[in-house]
């Protein structure tokens, strides 16, 4: 059951979109570079970062960096040093790890949709969806959507929550935004 208020937030954002692309596809309304892009990919976005350190750690670990560093685009829902310290010290070596390489790239392909995906874009699609919406991750899975207040919610498979805490920083090959939670595919 939907709270009104998240009722009357949809209602009066699908007007507003509705109005302002009447004669055009909502999609298309809505200008590719918002925000101004940045010289630098994602991956050396992340790692001149100072609350990305434990992400780009990761992210060199599960050989995902050259990806990152690559042509995309890609929107990666990037979880914050905060986020990751959430696991446990010993989950965060562990996963490190050589040996659990698989299911370290596992987790973070799942932070990871094909694509530039706006913050104005997700939440299109939540006014499409009625307040909730789907991506399908990199990793093959998927990632839903939702609002909470003025907050936008990713929910992995097993009900984690994660919000958006910055959104819509755009680099060479695609956009971040900074969650404060780390998202999962599987148990971990």
């Amino acid at each position: 059951m939907r709270s009104p208020h998240l009722t009357v937030f949809l209602t009066v954002f699908c007007l507003l979109t509705l109005c302002v692309t009447a004669q055009k596809p909502v999609l298309s309304a809505i200008p590719a570079h918002v925000y101004p892009t940045s010289e630098k990919t994602l991956l050396e976005s992340a790692s001149s970062s100072k609350e990305h350190r434990i992400l780009t750690a990761a992210l060199k670990a599960a050989d995902l960096d050259c990806v990152l560093d690559g042509q995309g685009p890609f929107t990666i829902f990037a979880p914050s040093d905060k986020a990751f310290s959430k696991l446990s010290e010993e989950k965060i070596d562990e996963l490190l790890r050589p040996e659990n390489k698989k299911a370290l790239k596992a987790l973070l392909t799942y932070h990871i949709v094909a694509g530039e995906i706006s913050a104005s874009k997700i939440l299109l699609a939540l006014c499409r969806g009625e307040g909730r919406a789907t991506f399908t991750t990199v990793q093959g899975k998927k990632l839903f959507a939702t609002i909470k207040g003025s907050d936008i919610v990713l929910i992995d498979a097993f009900g984690n929550r994660a919000t958006i805490t910055k959104a819509d920083s755009k680099q060479q090959n695609g956009i971040i935004h900074v969650i404060d939670n780390v998202v999962v595919p599987t148990k971990i």
